[in-house]
């Protein structure tokens, strides 16, 4: 017995030893959480190292201008998509609404219109933001009380009123573009100088387009962290049985998210409109697809409960960048598609990957 007692002795961890390995071990899990987490920023600082490599045009004051001015569009898009998919759901009709509120507003704004026997119009820029608006806020509504009081799955939903709100748009603007297709008697001619600086004006250099963003951003941030519709739309995506025995109203939470996906699409709409200088109703008509991808790729799980806006604006940047270098390296559009479908599956297969390994 007494001659096993110093292996026994031996075979333990010194607490020098045992306080090394700890840190070790705390050090490399703290680098796996960043290099897991912030994996959309590396992604991103990565591929604008190669494109600045690639092609001496990427860093241009302009290319980047123009970089800001198309991704805030789709950013804007993916912030209010981000709310309906960390409730668990997913919103196909934010660029038909987009494209719907913009359309409403550009007709209101330069040519008279008939409504109930009354003419109005032309109405000047602040009457015009508001109507875009409340078409967002409306189209949203309607959206939220199908998934919710219908009972329809919201892909099926969103799908359906994708169609109609682009049937309503066409039928605003009788298939053409606002205002180039009417007659210089019944239109002021021009949008608002004050839309066109939205979409496509700067200020101290900066795209008014990314300010007006990153404004959102900050503020779907703070509604997400320190609000009760925050603590709704996270629970009600985590497990919406367990929401409800809690107490939260889960019809209303998804009411809300759609509400504020709508409002945030007539923005967007709003915004690239101004940037086209014309507004038409099938325009937007990527920004679907855009701004789901904008979100899977900033980390938000696609079943709800878990993510964030920024990680949704930095995939939103990603998916610019990349399409802008694509366009820099003059690559096929036909291409184009086959890469930017490659991504989003590539990140989705990555992002369940690292969740069922690390549980992150």
């Amino acid at each position: 017995m007494p001659d096993n007692l110093p292996a026994e002795a031996g075979a333990q961890s010194s607490p020098g030893e045992t306080v090394r390995r700890s840190g070790t071990e705390r050090l490399l899990r703290s680098i796996r959480d960043v290099v897991i987490r912030g994996g959309p920023v590396i992604a991103l600082l990565l591929l604008s190292a190669y494109l600045t490599s690639a092609t001496p045009y990427f860093l241009t004051e302009s290319n980047l201008a123009n970089v800001g001015r198309r991704t805030a569009v789709t950013a804007i898009f993916a912030i209010g998509q981000t709310f309906v998919i960390l409730t668990g759901g997913i919103d196909l009709s934010v660029g038909a609404i987009g494209a719907l509120a913009a359309s409403v507003s550009a007709v209101l704004m330069t040519q008279q219109v008939t409504l109930f026997g009354v003419t109005v119009g032309p109405v000047d820029f602040g009457v015009g933001l508001l109507v875009a608006l409340a078409v967002g806020v409306v189209a949203g509504s309607v959206n939220g009380l199908l998934i919710t009081k219908g009972r329809i799955p919201d892909f099926i939903a969103t799908l359906g009123t994708l169609e109609a709100f682009r049937g309503i748009a066409l039928i605003v603007t009788d298939g053409l573009p606002v205002p180039s297709h009417l007659t210089a008697t019944e239109l002021k001619g021009y949008l608002p100088e004050q839309m066109i600086a939205m979409g496509s004006g700067s200020i101290l250099g900066i795209p008014t387009a990314g300010l007006i963003a990153i404004g959102i951003a900050i503020l779907a941030w703070a509604v997400l962290r320190y609000t009760a519709l925050g603590r709704s739309t996270f629970a009600v995506g985590g497990n919406r049985e367990a929401a409800r025995v809690s107490g939260i109203k889960v019809d209303r939470t998804k009411i809300a998210v759609y509400v504020v996906s709508g409002f945030l699409a007539a923005i967007a709409g709003f915004l690239l409109a101004g940037r086209l200088n014309s507004a038409n109703a099938l325009m937007a008509g990527e920004e679907n697809l855009n701004s789901i991808a904008a979100v899977v790729i900033g980390g938000t799980n696609l079943f709800g409960g878990e993510g964030g806006v920024f990680g949704s604006v930095i995939g939103a940047l990603i998916t610019g960048v990349l399409v802008n270098g694509l366009n820099l390296l003059n690559v096929s559009a036909f291409y184009q598609r086959i890469v930017q479908g490659s991504v989003i599956v590539g990140v989705v297969v990555f992002d369940q990957w690292r969740r069922r390994r690390f549980g992150a």
